[in-house]
């Protein structure tokens, strides 16, 4: 009996030696994980936070110098990660998905010509009222400074289109850096905030300039017209300067407007800069322009996976606008020819063909997507990272912007600009835009879909010919190494197309200003200076 209590004392003792061990682990444990997770107030406040947000009042008052200014002449690299990431391809290297073209040592060269002399006693006062979209009046203020060097003529701030579908009040200040916009064109343009209060009441000639126009037509026909007035309105903007043969000085006058005096207002860039800050706390990021909203999809007549009621409600848009002059669209047709924008569905398969994987951080540059949540959920399932204006901000930064379609554009713009890859679902005014904004830059990565090509593919995995994975990578990827934005001559007209068509067919001054404003870097034969040769 002895022998056997001393045995199950023995056993207990064991028994409450292990527990007590256990314990201490488990206390031990406990420990460090409260550490990690809920570690001292000291410790927090030496973390850096990327979610701790500036009130409106900070963004407001921010001083933004000019070496802060979200323009900058190379893109802030965030770093890249080092590991081997898993596509479609297999193995890939993530430098390879995210390096940039080679640039061929192309920079901007936009500086006047020696025989370029500041604006002559101006003739009279060009009001230009512009149309369309953010991007689409972009292009026309620019236009329209050259127009004004051309005709001789003292310009007046623009006046921003308040009649298009988005039905936005902002004036030019809203939106632009209206004092810099006057100051940085001096030398070029006289530029005044409003006509003088003696021509408020003045006849003026009212004129929609002839789209595509070269320089005799304003130096003739427009010109002509001081000898009756001394105020002309030109009522439309988009598109009426020709693309090429025009004088070098007034092509480089163009970029000079376009990349450097037409800037965003004070409290947009610095909230642009925001964006673009707190994105890239998530590392290297697409800049997705998903144009996938009600008013392009009625626009271009696309209802592909769209219900019948869908379908009438933006057929209903597209005839009840009516500047709109095309009604009835085939949308079987218009898909086939690659004029629909990808479907959210259609753009996370092209990525996961491109190799990126699902941990790719991706800015959704887009107002309101049609069909919502319901519409992006493939392609969240895909690339669950994806954030826009209102995921990286508050209601509160927003509030001064959100009710105005130019100025929500302009922050989609900046972070579209900045971004380690731009990608356009279609190629409309955004997206021209931004990628020659990029080619001015540096040419920075701009993966341009070949929707033609992808849609057959699309519709080969829909009806069950064709599966995704290496096979379809492997051919997606093929069709787009030449399609990223590398250095190229800006294209011209189609062979065969005559008079407005075949101006159409040019590819536009704003979406690469190569040749005119872009020079290429050559070093000399000991390799120790450089010279500028325009190509």
């Amino acid at each position: 009996m002895q022998k056997k209590r001393c045995r199950k004392l023995g056993m207990m003792r064991r028994v409450l030696t292990c527990a007590i061990a256990l314990i201490s682990l488990v206390a031990l444990f406990s420990a460090h994980l409260q550490h990690i997770f809920f570690p001292p107030s000291h410790v927090v406040s030496m973390l850096p936070d990327p979610y701790n947000l500036p009130t409106q009042r900070e963004i407001r008052y921010q001083k933004l110098s000019r070496e802060r200014r979200w323009i900058r002449p190379y893109l802030s690299k965030a770093p890249l990660p080092a590991l081997k990431l898993d596509g479609a391809n297999g193995s890939l290297d993530s430098s390879k998905l995210w390096k940039p073209p080679p640039n061929r040592d192309f920079v901007p060269c936009v500086d006047p010509s020696s025989s370029y002399i500041g604006p002559q006693e101006t003739r009279g006062y060009l009001l230009v009222h512009t149309n369309g979209g953010l991007n689409q009046m972009r292009a026309g203020i620019c236009d329209m400074v050259a127009v004004a060097r051309i005709i001789n003529a003292t310009l007046v701030v623009p006046e921003l289109d308040k009649r298009s579908f988005w039905q936005d009040t902002s004036n030019f200040s809203d939106v632009f850096d209206e004092d810099y916009f006057i100051s940085s064109l001096a030398n070029d343009v006289k530029i005044i905030k409003k006509l003088p209060k003696e021509l408020l009441t003045a006849t003026r000639a009212v004129k929609h300039f002839r789209s595509w126009s070269g320089i005799d037509y304003y130096e003739q026909e427009i010109a002509s017209l001081w000898d009756d007035y001394q105020v002309i309105r030109a009522a439309k903007s988009d598109s009426r300067l020709a693309n090429n043969n025009l004088p070098p000085d007034i092509q480089k006058l163009r970029c000079r407007a376009c990349y450097e005096a037409l800037r965003f207002s004070p409290p947009i860039e610095a909230m642009g800069k925001l964006l673009v800050d707190r994105m890239r706390a998530y590392g290297p990021y697409i800049a997705l322009h998903l144009r996938y909203e009600k008013d392009m999809l009625a626009f271009s007549g696309c209802t592909h996976d769209l219900s019948i009621e869908e379908a009438n409600e933006l057929t209903a848009i597209r005839e009840n606008t009516s500047y709109w002059k095309v009604k009835d669209i085939d949308p079987i047709e218009q898909r086939a020819k690659g004029y629909c924008p990808l479907t959210p569905k259609e753009v996370g398969m092209f990525l996961k063909a491109l190799g990126f994987p699902a941990t790719t951080p991706i800015y959704i540059a887009a107002g309101e997507i049609y069909g919502g949540d319901t519409r992006m959920a493939d392609l969240t399932y895909r690339f669950p990272i994806l954030k826009n204006k209102e995921k990286l901000a508050t209601d509160e930064e927003l509030d001064p912007f959100i009710n105005h379609a130019s100025q929500m554009a302009a922050l989609d713009y900046i972070v579209s600009v900045e971004s380690d890859i731009f990608i356009p679902s279609y190629s409309g005014n955004m997206a021209r835009a931004v990628e020659g904004h990029r080619r001015f830059l540096g040419h920075r990565k701009t993966i341009s879909p070949d929707r033609k090509l992808l849609v057959r593919f699309f519709d080969k995995i829909a009806n069950g010919t064709m599966k995704e994975g290496k096979n379809l990578s492997s051919r997606i990827t093929e069709i787009h190494k030449r399609r990223q934005g590398s250095p190229r001559k800006r294209k011209g007209p189609i062979t065969g197309t005559k008079g407005t068509d075949r101006f159409r067919s040019e590819e536009a001054f704003y979406v690469n200003p190569l040749p005119d404003c872009l020079c290429q870097k050559e070093s000399t034969e000991n390799g120790t200076s450089s010279t500028l040769i325009v190509k």
